[in-house]
C-alpha cells in the first residue's frame, strides 16, 4: 500500500523527477510524458463520472444507462494507476513474473468486453463524429483525446526504451480509448443525437 505523508520535497526543484526503483529522469523524459498524461486522462475520466452521477447540475439522459458508465469509469480510474505505475517503472533485465506491477492481458479483455457491451446499442455509421452533444458525451470525448495522446506518448516511450516498456500498457490505452468514443456515443441517447461531420459544409459553395 503506498502511504504519502509529505507531499512536496523538494527533490523535483532541479528538474528531475524519481521513476519506480529510485531512478532520477528529467521532467521533460518520454517515461514521465507518457505516464503524466496517463494521469491527465483519468482527471478527464473522473469529470466524466462527476456529470454521468448527475454532478454539476447536468442530468444525464438516461440515468440508468448514465449510473452504469459511471460504473464503468470508476474501474478504469484504477486500472489506469495500473498504467502509470507500470509505465513509471522500466523493465528491468531479467525481470521475473510479478516482481512489478504490470498491466495484463485480462484487463485489456475486459476493455473488450465493454466495448462489445456498449456498442450493441448503436447503430452502424456512415460519417465520422463532432464531439460534443450531452454534457457526458462531451466530457467523455475529452476523455477519449487525451487517452489518445497517452497513447502516443506509450508508443514514444516504446520507441525509445522499447525492452523496458510494457506492451500491453500501449495495447490498454488503445483499446481505452475505443471504448471512451463508443460509451460517448450511448451518453447521446445511444447514437441519436449524434453530431455528424458534413465534409466541406463549411466551404464556400
Amino acid at each position: 500500500m503506498v502511504k504519502l505523508n509529505k507531499i512536496y520535497t523538494k527533490t523535483g526543484d532541479d528538474g528531475t523527477t524519481g521513476l519506480v526503483g529510485g531512478a532520477r529522469v528529467p521532467k521533460n523524459d518520454p517515461r514521465v510524458e507518457a505516464y503524466g498524461t496517463v494521469d491527465e486522462a483519468n482527471s478527464q475520466i473522473g469529470m466524466a463520472i462527476i456529470i454521468a452521477t448527475g454532478g454539476m447540475g447536468t442530468p444525464p439522459h438516461n440515468p440508468r444507462i448514465a449510473a452504469r458508465i459511471g460504473e464503468v469509469l470508476s474501474s478504469i480510474q484504477n486500472d489506469l494507476f495500473d498504467v502509470g505505475a507500470d509505465l513509471a517503472t522500466p523493465i528491468a533485465k531479467g525481470e521475473k513474473p510479478g516482481a512489478a506491477l504490470r498491466v495484463t492481458e485480462e484487463q485489456v479483455l475486459r476493455l473488450e468486453g465493454w466495448i462489445d457491451e456498449f456498442n450493441e446499442r448503436l447503430q452502424p455509421l456512415n460519417s465520422f463524429v463532432l464531439p460534443g452533444g450531452t454534457a457526458l458525451a462531451g466530457a467523455l470525448h475529452v476523455a477519449r483525446t487525451v487517452t489518445r495522446r497517452a497513447e502516443r506518448a506509450a508508443v514514444a516511450l516504446r520507441a525509445a526504451d522499447e525492452n523496458a516498456t510494457s506492451p500491453e500498457s500501449v495495447r490498454y490505452l488503445n483499446r481505452l480509448s475505443d471504448l471512451l468514443f463508443v460509451v460517448a456515443r450511448v451518453a447521446n441517447d445511444d447514437g441519436r443525437v449524434d453530431v455528424l461531420w458534413l465534409p466541406g459544409a463549411g466551404r464556400k459553395k
